[in-house]
């Protein structure tokens, strides 16, 4: 089994996080902002990852610390179940429509973070969620799983359709590049090492 167990404790959050990427999609999740939990357990059905997340964040201040610090460690969490990355297929693309918005996630788990977000306009807030902590999270996320990640909104006018599609649309794209395939002999690359 590739999984890893992350705690994160600072004096603004206090996370536990389990990832397992070879699940079956379970969630548990309870980050204390219910929009935010609904797009964690988007990513692991849509995945097929088993996921826990369980943070006690400054919510009185606002979500910003929760989402980035889960991102930070859900980032740690993959990078560590994957190891050395042997015989992962390392690329997934998807596309997801979402009612009127289409999304496209594009990674590469590269072992070179960097992240390009193109979501367009949103209303500032979807329910107690900050819209804008979308890219905080994808940010953080990319940056300590060592993963690549375009994503975009190629259209759409319902901020929480194109939200939910940029989470399901993560979950498939990433499933698909952690899969094993028999026939990749160490890692995809031909420098020898991701």
């Amino acid at each position: 089994m590739r999984e890893a167990k992350i705690v994160r404790q600072t004096t603004e959050t206090d996370i536990q996080v389990k990832f397992n990427a070879d699940g079956e999609g379970l969630a548990d999740i309870d980050t204390g902002i219910g929009f935010f939990d609904h797009m964690l357990i988007l990513f692991s059905k849509h995945g097929l990852f088993d996921t826990l997340v369980k943070c006690d964040g400054d919510l009185e201040v606002d979500g910003h610390h929760t989402v980035e610090d889960i991102g930070l460690a859900l980032g740690q969490a993959v990078k560590t179940a994957l190891g050395d990355k042997a015989g992962i297929v390392r690329y997934g693309t998807s596309f997801v429509p979402m009612d009127e918005t289409l999304a496209q996630v594009s990674l590469d788990i590269s072992g070179r973070p960097y992240l390009v977000y193109d979501a367009g306009e949103m209303a500032p807030m979807i329910g107690q969620y900050d819209s804008q902590l979308t890219e905080e999270f994808l940010r953080a996320f990319s940056m300590q799983s060592g993963i690549t990640l375009h994503v975009k909104i190629i259209y759409g006018s319902n901020s929480h359709h194109k939200v939910e599609a940029i989470f399901k649309a993560l979950g498939q794209a990433l499933g698909q590049a952690v899969q094993k395939n028999p026939r990749i002999h160490g890692v995809m690359s031909t420098k020898g090492t991701l």
